[in-house]
């Protein structure tokens, strides 16, 4: 979908085109003015892409006023004429298959992107100066033995220019973009832009005596920037250098072969800058949407849990609430009726909470920490799970537990006991009827921590299984996530405790949390 092109962005076209033409490096070759690096084109296919066929006209005449103003072309003017229709047209033709290709996810969102952008830039700039060069040639205004020397120049230009313009032009046109530049430019991240300049300075100041060896060495800046700020870090430190080096070139006055070869090297230096920074940005995306996947995911498991919390007091205000109504039949108004009613009110509270701790976890993540007796912990973890064991022949054995207490989100911790006890009743249910087996036990040590051991005779962990086991969406389930061990692991790292898996001939999950406070049998 193209967007209104109102009269600033047909002033911003046409005079910016012009002035880009105006800095560009120009070296006359065989009666026409050509330069190593065009970053004009770039705006002009920036315009295109985003506004269609509305920019043609306005680029047009973009391309005859720089021909005619800024270069001085010895052609007719029908002819001049002409030849800016005809590249505006093939402009046209690589914004068109920029928009088919990569126009609804963006030319720089990632590495696909990137490399057909450059391949597009690459064969469509070298299509357009063919064509161009064709129509001098066929008007008598181009030697046919030039021809060759003319047509490598004027791709050349174009296709540098584009390619290490256009990714900082279409920030400089994005009102997001341009905020993050801002905050670049004045963060300390502009430190990588001294740097830049510094290394720039350095390697022309050597590359007068030594040809320009270490030139190279400007990939160094490059890359810190881009490995840091992703693409908006490579596009300012190549755009700093790009005009580092036109300086350079006319402050040294260097030959257009030496500049043709140092924008050669400035091309595959803003290349590999650009993949950089397109990798990084896209791992910081992709992060982010695991992030948000997990969340969501916890949530889930979390409401799981809360589920079975506000199970208790909804039945217990069901049974209260018919209590009242029996006792009203029966002409009751005294103490009894006043304790169902406190009874309601209480359990009323205690549902409410349990919303109030689902509502705070899906806005700011947030866990309430309390002491929480293990044996309770584990008491009613298991207890949940003791119908669906008879049902399934499975004996469920729960251990004594060591008389300590825990600090801890009693609702993460339910989430991550019925993780291992759900698997635990999944794998074994796969065995024989007269092997089925699931025991929890807690075990005490010295350094003020409890370790938790679920396990069952399913067949157990293998050391293939071992490495991915904990990893978001690894799943040996054909309906599930893959995300309640990696979500269960989390949970315990947060309450500084640990859970892994050991390989055995059966199932074997260890989870170790440290003790709040512990206490004898006799107290």
């Amino acid at each position: 979908m193209t967007r209104r092109l109102g009269w600033q962005d047909a002033l911003l076209l046409v005079g910016g085109y012009v002035t880009l033409d105006w800095a560009s490096h120009i070296h006359r070759l065989h009666g026409f003015d050509v330069t190593p690096w065009s970053p004009a084109p770039a705006l002009g296919l920036l315009f295109l892409v985003r506004h269609g066929g509305r920019a043609a006209p306005l680029l047009a005449l973009a391309i005859f006023a720089a021909d005619v103003w800024v270069r001085g072309v010895p052609l007719p003017w029908p002819l001049a004429g002409t030849l800016a229709l005809q590249l505006t047209a093939g402009y046209w033709l690589i914004a068109a298959a920029l928009r088919r290709r990569i126009g609804r996810k963006g030319m720089f969102i990632d590495r696909r992107g990137l490399i057909e952008w450059v391949t597009i830039i690459v064969i469509g700039t070298l299509l357009n100066s063919l064509l161009l060069i064709a129509g001098l040639a066929l008007t008598g205004h181009l030697p046919a033995t030039a021809g060759g020397v003319v047509l490598l120049a004027t791709w050349l230009a174009d296709a540098v220019g584009i390619l290490i313009s256009m990714p900082l032009l279409a920030m400089l046109l994005d009102e997001r973009s341009r905020s993050r530049l801002r905050r670049l430019l004045l963060g300390r991240e502009s430190l990588s832009l001294l740097t830049t300049g510094s290394v720039l300075v350095l390697t022309f100041v050597a590359g007068r005596m030594t040809e320009f060896k270490y030139f190279p060495v400007l990939f160094l800046p490059i890359a810190w920037a881009a490995a840091r700020q992703g693409l908006a870090g490579a596009a300012l430190t190549i755009g700093l250098t790009q005009i580092g080096v036109v300086l350079a070139t006319q402050l040294l006055s260097l030959s257009p072969l030496t500049l043709i070869e140092l924008e050669v090297l400035v091309l595959v230096l803003a290349l590999s800058g650009f993949f950089i920074g397109v990798v990084v940005d896209e791992k910081q995306r992709l992060n982010a949407e695991l992030q948000q996947t997990l969340r969501l995911a916890a949530a889930g498991e979390m409401a799981g849990a809360l589920s079975h919390e506000l199970h208790q007091p909804l039945t217990a205000l069901l049974a209260y609430t018919r209590a009242c109504q029996q006792l009203l039949a029966q002409g009751e108004s005294g103490d009894r009726l006043r304790d169902v009613i406190d009874r309601i009110v209480a359990e009323s509270q205690r549902a409410a909470d349990v919303v109030s701790r689902l509502r705070d976890f899906f806005r700011t993540g947030t866990t309430r920490l309390e002491r929480i007796w293990l044996r309770e912990l584990l008491s009613s973890a298991a207890s949940r799970f003791s119908a669906q064991a008879q049902q399934q022949g499975i004996e469920l054995l729960l251990q004594p537990a060591p008389p300590c207490a825990l600090l801890a989100d009693r609702l993460q911790l339910e989430v991550v006991l019925r993780n291992l006890l759900a698997n635990a009743l999944e794998a074994a249910a796969e065995r024989p009827p007269a092997e089925r087996r699931v025991r929890v036990s807690a075990r005490q040590d010295d350094a003020g921590r409890v370790c938790i051991t679920v396990e069952d005779s399913g067949a157990g962990i293998t050391e293939q299984m071992e490495e991915h086991l904990f990893e978001a969406f690894h799943t040996s389930k054909a309906s599930g996530l893959g995300l309640g061990l990696a979500i269960s692991r989390a949970i315990a790292e947060a309450h500084g405790g640990t859970l892994a898996a050991e390989v055995a001939d059966h199932g074997l999950f260890r989870l170790t949390l440290p003790i709040e406070e512990a206490v004898t049998d006799a107290a």
